[in-house]
């Protein structure tokens, strides 16, 4: 199932055949639904498929003029962002009845630019930890990684060329690296959030899965009015290969994979920072889960209060150590992230590009949960922009995603070096 959409043209080559006429929005969303018929009952990655409202918009985008850069763009949205008169369930019995009566500003975005939207996708609950019913379509057995489980598996499935997920620590660049696609966590900040369903605010970002790393930005560019193709940017980047203070909790198979990787890249700077920044990283993990369940229990306040024993065991510790934080504790932590986030940008320089690992090896058993976002949670933490490309795999062929990371407001340069590593990888027959 992995090269289902093979042959389904992305979301860059739509537009452009839409607008050249070779091709109708009601014909792109038709081949779209005939993969959704031929593959959902064995993914799981939908909570809501609204076929006939994507007909009607498909049909009214083709009775009238280009509307923007997704115009006639199949997507899907994960559910933890309202969509007018969709569920809103955010993975949680407590919302199972909901239904959202506006859209959330990036879903208003992107229907502004020409989206359709296909449906609701598949969350963990409330974006956390607890595994969903979705499928990894890449990997048979395994799980698609959380909390943006279905959107990535949509995605991987052909089901969608595009979707929107979340990350707040690892939601975006995981699921995309165990399923094999890529995934583009902008810069913080960078795309509106409201009307999503808020985690922890200080980390929150939305971004996108794709098939390819144009068309990852294509969905970005179009909710934050940014030029992000790659062969745009002009600039030079400086690549150093960092394996990371969470090296050790990797996989066998991931060291394997990384080391060969790291050999064909002579180029690339190894160690590149300090001793003393390099040892601080080591504190940052931790820093990031302290001030996640902190945030997560003000944000879960309210479902705490009218649901607390519909929560998963799981969140409801999280949100209860998160609640226990002493005040101490609090503003040491606030400060230490602040003052992290000044440090990384006075020690490195504009064209900085880390290349690291996305994950801690392929995706796991499903049974095993969604696997840890230990690779993740410095850059979330940061809210540098990062980008995961499938270029690697394992020995028994499961994919393995290259994290690609740069300075905060540097996502054009990221994309950049994201797309030329893909291509790169492509041509050489090794992906």
């Amino acid at each position: 199932m992995k090269d289902l959409a093979e042959n389904l043209p992305g979301a860059v080559a739509t537009v452009r055949a839409i607008s050249e006429g070779r091709l109708s929005a009601e014909r792109a969303l038709r081949a779209r639904l005939e993969r959704c018929a031929a593959v959902e009952d064995e993914i799981g990655a939908w909570v809501h498929l609204d076929s006939e409202g994507a007909l009607a918009r498909a049909r009214a985008l083709d009775a009238g003029p280009m509307r923007g850069r997704l115009h006639g763009v199949t997507f899907g949205i994960k559910d933890i962002f309202a969509v007018r008169d969709m569920p809103w369930r955010c993975g949680s019995p407590i919302w199972a009845d909901r239904i959202a009566q506006f859209d959330a500003g990036s879903v208003a975005l992107a229907r502004a630019a020409g989206a359709v939207i296909l449906g609701k996708t598949e969350t963990t609950e409330f974006a956390g930890y607890q595994p969903c019913r979705t499928r990894n379509p890449a990997v048979p057995g395994a799980t698609p990684g959380g909390s943006s489980s279905g959107s990535a598996a949509a995605v991987a499935a052909g089901m969608v060329p595009l979707a929107l997920g979340t990350q707040t620590s690892g939601s975006i660049i995981r699921p995309a690296s165990f399923c094999g696609v890529v995934g583009y966590k902008p810069s913080f900040d960078l795309v509106e959030t409201w009307g999503v369903a808020v985690f922890a605010r200080s980390f929150d970002t939305v971004g996108a899965f794709a098939r390819s790393v144009p068309d990852a930005a294509l969905a970005i560019e179009a909710l934050s009015g940014l030029a992000l193709q790659p062969g745009q940017t002009g600039g030079t980047p400086r690549l150093a290969v960092f394996r990371g203070p969470t090296w050790e909790m990797g996989t066998p198979d991931l060291h394997a994979a990384w080391t060969d990787f790291e050999a064909s890249l002579p180029a690339a700077q190894s160690a590149p920072f300090g001793a003393a920044l390099s040892a601080a990283m080591r504190d940052i993990p931790a820093l990031h889960a302290r001030i996640m369940a902190v945030e997560a229990s003000e944000a879960l306040a309210h479902e705490y209060e009218i649901g607390a024993d519909r929560l998963s065991e799981k969140l409801r510790a999280q949100i209860e150590e998160g609640a226990a934080q002493t005040s101490e504790q609090r503003l040491t932590d606030r400060a230490a992230m602040l003052a992290f986030r000044q440090r990384m940008m006075a020690e490195t320089s504009p064209g900085d590009i880390w290349l690291t690992p996305a994950a801690a090896g392929a995706a796991p058993a499903f049974e095993s949960g969604t696997g840890d976002p230990a690779f993740n949670r410095i850059w979330s933490l940061l809210g540098f922009p990062a980008c995961t490309v499938p270029v690697l795999e394992d020995s028994a062929g499961r994919p393995i995603g290259v994290q690609v990371v740069g300075r905060l407001g540097e996502d054009a340069l990221v994309l950049e070096v994201a797309d030329r590593l893909m291509r790169e990888r492509f041509e050489r027959g090794e992906v």
